[in-house]
């Protein structure tokens, strides 16, 4: 797509495709159907709740209609977005979550239970959050000193890989918060660090070496005192932020300000991380998303799927592995991660593990109707939703309004009171 409108930002559903947008006056992002090709009119509806610049987006991997939102504004924001796409701008999110005091830079859900969506924001701070409630129900606010750079879940979601401004990259059980490991200068220069799982014990990095060349290398959680391989690549400027997919075991290599997108094989023999090749083109990127695996087309042998994200147009990279017979490659395409949570928020919440649900790609992947995203709302994120109604109805619907909000306010009024017994208690305990 071509659009005169600046861009910044891209994330991919087998449904959908996501672009941050510079808007004035707030933060908002376009969302368009996979399918819409071509130059965008002037008048492209977008998704605009933020008061201030949309940071990080990221899609549900539970249901290719929702995605959340980061913001300048401190704020997290759940949308759905209509089946079909968008026919008009959406300024209403399912749920606000308010709990971070800077910005929220990173946004990125539970690979395997429903409703669970962790955030990071420039206050140091990760919370995890119940979208099904509106609530936190973790905060790790103890465990980082200085800026996060990024979080990644592992493949069951049983912990989270962190790298940060502090020269620490940190492996963290989240429900217990507790730090298991870490690693201190993974690479020694100063630019910033990305870290990723690659499998149950071991993770990979990119960074910068002291004379500023780009670094990517492979970590045994066992030990943690020296990596498996450290390899230079380039001497260019962009942080180089890692893709991995599981199923053939590559991961792909792509920083913005780049013109490339290298990529590498990682096994369980040295040298760990083989290189295979590179894309190479004449423009740079500035972003890039991934498609997920069961958004690809299989019969086209196509592995993978990037949207190259130029400055006024996103370009669809596609990586495939020619083979000659039309037959289902079964060594490309091992049963991959599906749509279905694997975990209800309650059973992670409470200790269960399990990896994500697989589904066969053999016959292609059709989307199912989407299900629709279920938010109880409690009385700090809940508002009154606008509805038509005629002249008739209209006094009946204001009772009804008002008798609703002398209930929410009478129900906030106990929660202050509560919460100024709680910090009372607190006070004399410190004291």
């Amino acid at each position: 797509q071509q659009s005169s409108t600046r861009l910044h930002s891209v994330t991919h559903s087998p449904r959908h495709e996501s672009k941050g947008v510079e808007a004035s006056g707030g933060g908002a992002f376009m969302v368009l159907p996979l399918s819409k090709t071509g130059r965008l009119d002037k008048s492209q509806p977008v998704v605009c709740g933020h008061t201030a610049p949309v940071l990080d987006i990221d899609w549900c991997p539970h249901n290719d209609n929702v995605i959340a939102s980061g913001s300048e504004d401190c704020s997290v924001m759940v949308w759905e977005i209509p089946e079909g796409g968008l026919t008009r701008s959406l300024t209403e999110p399912i749920v606000t979550l308010e709990g971070h005091t800077k910005r929220v830079g990173i946004v990125t859900w539970h690979p395997t239970a429903q409703n669970i969506l962790l955030s990071a924001g420039c206050d140091n701070v990760i919370l995890i959050w119940d979208v099904g409630i509106g609530q936190s129900v973790i905060v790790l606010e103890d465990t980082h000193s200085d800026l996060i750079y990024s979080v990644a879940w592992n493949w069951d979601g049983s912990q989270i890989c962190t790298s940060c401004k502090d020269k620490k990259i940190r492996i963290i059980e989240p429900r217990a918060g507790t730090i298991v490991a870490e690693k201190d200068k993974p690479h020694e220069g100063s630019r910033p660090v990305r870290a990723i799982f690659v499998s149950e014990d071991k993770i990979l990095t990119t960074g910068f070496s002291r004379m500023s060349e780009r670094q990517v290398a492979l970590w045994d959680l066992k030990s943690l005192d020296e990596p498996l391989t450290l390899q230079e690549l380039d001497t260019s400027s962009g942080v180089l932020i890692p893709f991995f997919d599981p199923d053939t075991n590559i991961v792909y290599l792509g920083g913005k300000g780049d013109s490339s997108i290298k990529y590498f094989e990682v096994t369980d023999e040295s040298p760990f991380v083989h290189f295979l090749s590179q894309y190479s083109s004449k423009e740079s990127q500035r972003g890039m998303g991934y498609m997920p695996k069961r958004g690809l087309e299989v019969n086209k042998c196509e592995i993978a799927r990037f949207y190259k994200l130029h400055e006024r147009k996103c370009e669809p990279i596609i990586m495939t592995v020619p083979r000659k017979s039309d037959l289902f490659q079964e060594d490309l395409y091992p049963d991959t991660v599906g749509p279905d949570s694997a975990l209800t928020a309650e059973e992670w919440l409470g200790g269960k593990n399990a990896g994500p649900v697989l589904i066969s790609l053999r016959d292609g992947y059709t989307p199912s109707k989407a299900r629709e995203l279920k938010v109880t709302k409690n009385v700090l994120s809940g508002r009154i939703p606008k509805r038509s109604h005629s002249s008739n109805d209209g006094k009946a619907d204001s009772d009804s309004v008002l008798e609703q909000l002398l209930e929410d306010i009478k129900k906030l009024k106990a929660t202050v009171a509560a919460q100024e017994q709680r910090i009372s208690q607190l006070e004399s305990a410190a004291n």
